[in-house]
Formats: C-alpha cells, structure tokens, sequence
C-alpha cells in the first residue's frame, strides 16, 4: 500500500471516530433536553395543582374572607348610591354635597353570618358561598327615603323588601341568601358578590333617597332665609312714616230745654231778709180761663212780666 492510501485510510479513520463522539454527544444533549422539558413539565403540574389545593382550601367561614367580603360590599353600595343620587339630583336640577353619599354608606353596619359552601370549587379553584348578609341602617335615612317615595308615587320599602325576599328587623335589613364567590389568585384571598343583589339595590336606593331630602330641605330652607333678608332690606330702605294722631271728637251734647220764665210774687217784698237770700222758686203762670173747647191746641196768654 502507497503513502497516499495509508493517509486517507488515517482520515477515514478520524473522521469515523469525531461522528461517532458527535454523535455520542448529541444524543447526549437530546437526552439531557428531553430529561428538563419533562421536569419543567412536571413541576407546572405540581404548581397547579398546589394552587387548586390551596384556592379550594379556602373557607367560605374564614375571617378574612368575610373581610373582603365587607369590603367589597361597602364599595358596591357606594357606587350605586352615587349613582342613584347623581340622577335624583339632575331630575330636580340641584346639587348634592360632595362626600354625603360616602359619609352615608360608611356609616351602614354589616354582618356577615351562617356562611356555608353552596358549589364546590370549579377549575379556577373558585367556591361559591352563600350567607346571611345584613345592613343596619339609620332610623332617619329610612324615614326621608319613604318620604321621597311616596312623593314620587314609588313602590314602599316594605313591599320592594318583600319582592326580594329579605326581611326587615327595625331597622336592619337582612337577606338570607346572599351568593358570593372565593378562591386565591396569585396567592392572594379573592373575594366577588355573585350577581346584583337585591340587598344592595334597595340599600343603595334608601341612600340616595335621604340625601336628596336634605339637599332639598336645605335648599328651601336657604330660600326662605334669602327671602326674608329681602323682606327685611326692603322694610328698611323704606321710608318710616309716622302714625297721624287723631283727636278724639267729643260728643255732642243734647240741646237742655228751655227753662221756664218766672211771675214774680207780689208777696215776696213783704219776706224777711234771710228769706231773699234763698233762690226764688216761681211758679208758672197760671192761665185766667182755658177754653173748653178740644179744637183748641195752643192758648195765648197775655201777661205783662213773660213773652211766649
């Protein structure tokens, strides 16, 4: 054999070998893929399968979901109030104080009691709950929301209470079948109201309805204030007259019948002093003779000391 075989026969030689070690190698690398695709893929299952474990560990009872709950609630019923109030407002073209609505909501107590699972957790690792959920509310927003209704001919709280089924204690308002949802979503508590509950549609309505009554009580009684500030500018600016004084006119007094004239007594000059110092009583004249006659109505008597 020549120099030049012996050399391609070395080649051939080291060429078989490196595809021989390249092919060792990568089937060493595609075993080592294979092996970590297959590990990834196991430890998402496991992850999964921990994060339903925990979302379906999740109590419907548990502290702090009743927490979410609350507050989920409390943000519900905020927006439907202003909402609500926003419309009573355009309707009547006045204005609500800012925050009134917010100052309401916050100041409703809710109670959360009886929570039970109603459907077990579904693929999302979310359980539905079902509880009794009640509203206390202030004596005085449930009396101006009456009011409002019955002005605007609407139906009574009572009656709308006992369409949806929740019941009235004084004035707490109470549904016995309020649906929410629970479960972790990104290791966090998740809590959501199922629906639109009728608990919060009312409550939310009685809300809305107080504060428009006192923005339109307090809107009349501003007016009332303006115009009696008006009234009393007026009064002022006006010029003071004063009261004429009217002198009482007396009375006229009746005309005093003419007294009769007197004869003198010839025998009065005879009476003693002291006597003349006494008033002299004279007597009317007598007449001579009177006729007889019934025709006759006046006489004429003719005396020398009185004229008729």
């Amino acid at each position: 054999m020549s120099v030049a075989n012996k050399n391609v026969s070395k080649w051939y030689k080291v060429a078989g070998i490196g595809m021989v070690c390249g092919l060792a190698l990568a089937g060493c690398d595609r075993s080592e893929k294979e092996d970590t695709t297959e590990t990834a893929e196991l430890t998402e299952q496991e992850s999964a399968s921990t994060e339903n474990t925990a979302a379906t560990a999740v109590s419907c009872d548990d502290p702090m979901v009743q927490d979410r709950l609350k507050t989920a609630l409390q943000n519900t019923l905020n927006q439907q109030a202003q909402t609500l109030a926003a419309n009573y407002a355009n309707d009547a073209e006045i204005s609500l104080a800012s925050g009134a609505i917010t100052n309401k909501t916050n100041g409703i107590v809710i109670d959360v009691q009886n929570a039970a699972v109603l459907q077990a957790a579904n693929d999302n690792g979310m359980t539905t709950c079902q509880a009794s959920v009640s509203m206390t509310l202030p004596s005085e927003d449930l009396y101006q929301a009456s009011q409002v209704q019955a002005a605007n001919n609407l139906p009574s709280l009572q009656s709308r209470l006992a369409q949806n089924n929740i019941r009235i204690n004084n004035n707490m308002l109470v549904d016995d079948a309020f649906t929410y949802v629970v479960g972790t979503q990104g290791g966090q508590v998740r809590t959501r109201i199922a629906g639109q509950p009728a608990l919060i549609t009312v409550v939310a309505d009685v809300m809305a309805g107080s504060v428009f009554k006192s923005a339109m009580d307090e809107q009349r009684a501003q007016r009332s204030t303006e115009r009696r500030a008006a009234q009393n500018d007026d009064s002022q600016s006006a010029p003071v007259r004063q009261p004429q004084v009217v002198k009482p006119v007396e009375p006229i007094r009746p005309t005093q019948p003419a007294t009769p004239p007197t004869i003198n007594n010839p025998s009065s000059s005879n009476t003693d002093s002291s006597a003349s110092a006494t008033p002299e009583v004279k007597t009317p004249a007598v007449p001579k003779s009177v006729p007889k006659d019934e025709s006759i109505d006046m006489v004429i008597i003719e005396d020398d000391s009185a004229t008729y």
